[in-house]
């Protein structure tokens, strides 16, 4: 059984390099604004995580309830500390391994939302430059009236 739950953390171990690559292939994208490829890239990262959920599910339904250094410590009290501390260290790799890629993820998040914030703010400027100004008008009975800015399909009075 040990052989299987080394398996799966090497396994989790190499499917977060390989996230982690992406993720960094993914912020290259997003600075030189190749928006195309960028949704390829997404659907890579989303099926490599879905794979890798389904790996540490196999992994908790082999460790049956205890966690994997609760698992880790019992090795050491029967005697296979060398085992043990296989497990230990494989475990803080891919503990490593998480940490460094959720900081590339925040990293990707921010630059796309930044990217998300300067479109939106350009495509204001841009309404905001074919939006015909606001002159103030008066009515027939010396009222100041407004005009509404948006445009309209019908006018008048029914």
């Amino acid at each position: 059984m040990q052989d299987l739950i080394a398996g799966a953390l090497r396994r989790q171990a190499r499917g977060l390099e390989l996230l982690e690559k992406l993720q960094l292939e993914e912020f290259d994208l997003l600075l030189g604004l190749k928006v195309e490829e960028i949704g390829g890239l997404e659907f890579s990262i989303h099926e490599l995580l879905r794979q890798m959920a389904a790996e540490r599910a196999c992994l908790a339904r082999l460790l049956a309830g205890p966690r994997l250094q609760e698992y880790a410590a019992s090795l050491d009290k029967e005697g296979r500390a060398e085992q043990a501390a296989e497990l230990r260290g494989l475990y803080a790799e891919v503990d490593k391994l998480e940490q460094r890629c959720a900081r590339q993820g925040e990293r990707n998040c921010s630059l796309s939302l930044a990217l998300l914030d300067q479109s939106h703010d350009l495509m204001n400027a841009l309404h905001g430059y074919i939006q015909p100004p606001q002159e103030p008008l008066y009515q027939a009975g010396g009222a100041l009236r407004r005009r509404r800015p948006e445009a309209v399909i019908f006018s008048g009075r029914l």
